[in-house]
């Protein structure tokens, strides 16, 4: 499984490529203990799905950073979206998290907040 990173230009580059059977908590260790030997410091987001092992893995090599998983961020705010909004909300939201460079998705995040925070002010925050 290749693991990557987006650079301060929000280009990807490959960090490492890391063979297993399985994505459990030694996969996860042994690519934590690989990338902070190699120099990296800080793990700003994570995307780690559905996997609490190797965030509890992350915490242990990485403490500095509180983590929450954008996915798991999303998925968390959709019960308080109304059903007959969700798609909509989610069509909107896309530019946010697949934007290449951070003023794209703050951009995005503004454009977001404009047309739903008075629905769903809860949600954008």
């Amino acid at each position: 499984m290749q693991q990557c990173r987006l650079n301060t230009e929000g280009h990807k580059e490959p960090l490492g490529l890391y063979l297993s059977e399985s994505e459990g908590d030694n996969y996860w260790l042994s690519v934590l203990i690989d990338l902070q030997n190699r120099g990296i410091q800080d793990i700003l987001m994570p995307a780690l799905i559905g996997l609490k092992a190797s965030l509890k893995q992350l915490l242990r090599y990485f403490r500095r950073q509180k983590y929450s998983c954008i996915i798991h961020q999303i998925r968390n705010s959709l019960p308080y979206v109304a059903s007959k909004d969700q798609k909509a909300f989610m069509i909107d939201l896309q530019p946010v998290y697949r934007a290449d460079i951070k003023q794209a998705a703050k951009m995005a995040l503004d454009e977001l907040e404009a047309k739903w925070e008075d629905k769903y002010k809860k949600v954008i925050r």
